[in-house]
């Protein structure tokens, strides 16, 4: 979508069937969101062997039950700061666990030296996105 364009009512048809899509690839609710702008000029290279090695990571942390899935998003074209992420799906206890490794701080220093904006934030999916609109409406004053 370019800039001055609205959201249409296909659009957001695709986009409520890619959101069904995943919310039924996986019971898991609850998930670690991974996201960046774009390699910092000068270290591509470096961006798409680490990107090769952290695929292969997740993949790894899918096959052992570390995490429950995982997806690689990458965004069209459109002046944004948000260029790609990795959602991860586990449960709470597992992503926490997670992201207190070694081998998980090692990929996002790394991912700092060669990517501008990378950060993770915890995210929900699913029933719990509904929840956590529930509790949002009940703290809006009357």
């Amino acid at each position: 979508m370019s800039r001055g364009e609205h959201i249409t009512c296909a659009t957001l048809d695709i986009l409520s069937h890619t959101v069904e899509h995943i919310n039924t690839n996986t019971m898991t609710t609850n998930a670690l969101f991974f996201g960046w702008n774009r390699s910092i000029p000068g270290r591509e290279k470096l961006s798409a062997a680490h990107f090769q090695e952290f695929v292969h990571y997740l993949s790894g942390l899918q096959q052992t039950g570390a995490i429950d899935s995982f997806d690689t998003v990458f965004l069209d074209l459109h002046g944004g700061d948000l260029n790609g992420f990795f959602l991860l799906r586990a449960a709470p206890a597992k992503l926490d666990a997670l992201a207190a490794t070694k081998e998980w701080n090692t990929h996002m220093v790394r991912a700092g030296m060669h990517l501008e904006r990378a950060g993770t934030v915890r995210a929900v999916t699913g029933d719990a996105v509904n929840e956590r609109m529930a509790l949002w409406t009940s703290q809006i004053p009357e």
